[in-house]
């Protein structure tokens, strides 16, 4: 009975294994690697770069419902640059982040209705790194493709309904494809990229343009992730010296007892 138990759970875990390794198989497989993104969520100057190219290129679609305008003066702007700078006319400092667009012809136009931003940063983490991960390679692998009906699409999101917001500053460009033989058929592979029309920006320059507007959504998606990782390290402090005094404590307490 033993021996046909242990063997029924070794079957078991197996077959667990096989699954899993399958399944990371499959979806490594599926779209490409994603680049690491190098978030600076206490570089002030970077958030508040991010903060103006959100309100400038993604606001207008999407909207960031749960972030409120005068949060903003945590990295560092003031409510009158705010409302000089980030505010729409009818807006007021202190509402939400919201997207003038209809959501009725947002879905007309599109196929579906833009989703809220707020927490972006954090619900795309998956398989291939961070939500900030998966953005920066989004919001950097966009090219034309006449088939598609907005006129463009995405290695990272491949058939995205919507058109590459950032096309002014990055230009235009295209996929470069090498072909390569695996498992005794021949393939296309990724290459790189050749550009198409330039940007107003140049290729660093976007790179660090995305990697603040990453920064500023993954900071907007957990505003007080900062100071809870400053308090963490304190309560982490205390915690360790508390140790050493309690364990100093207990050996003075027992050793007469002893």
């Amino acid at each position: 009975m033993k021996k046909k138990s242990i063997s029924g759970w070794l079957a078991v875990l197996g077959l667990a294994l096989g699954l899993t390794f399958s399944a990371a198989a499959s979806a490594e497989s599926e779209g490409i690697a994603w680049d690491k993104a190098n978030t600076k969520t206490n570089d002030m100057a970077a958030l508040q770069n991010g903060a103006k190219l959100f309100v400038n290129y993604c606001l207008n679609c999407h909207s960031a419902a749960f972030m409120r305008y005068n949060r903003l003066q945590d990295i560092g702007i003031t409510e009158q640059q705010i409302k000089d700078n980030l505010l729409f006319t009818t807006d007021k400092v202190g509402e939400t982040m919201k997207a003038n667009i209809d959501p009725r012809q947002a879905k007309e136009w599109f196929g579906t209705t833009p989703p809220d931003l707020t927490l972006v940063a954090r619900s795309r983490a998956g398989h291939g790194g961070t939500g900030a991960d998966y953005l920066y390679t989004y919001l950097r692998t966009y090219y034309r493709d006449d088939t598609k009906a907005t006129g463009w699409n995405n290695l990272a999101f491949p058939s995205v309904a919507m058109p590459n917001p950032l096309w002014e500053l990055q230009g235009e460009r295209r996929p470069v494809y090498t072909k390569v033989e695996q498992h005794g058929h021949e393939t296309e592979v990724f290459k790189g990229w050749e550009q198409v029309t330039p940007g107003t920006l140049t290729s660093v320059q976007y790179d660090n343009a995305v990697g603040d507007l990453v920064s500023y959504l993954q900071w907007m998606a957990e505003p007080a992730q900062n100071t809870r990782i400053r308090i963490g390290v304190w309560v982490l402090l205390f915690l360790a010296m508390s140790v050493v005094f309690v364990w100093r404590l207990n050996a003075s307490y027992w050793k007469d007892v002893k």
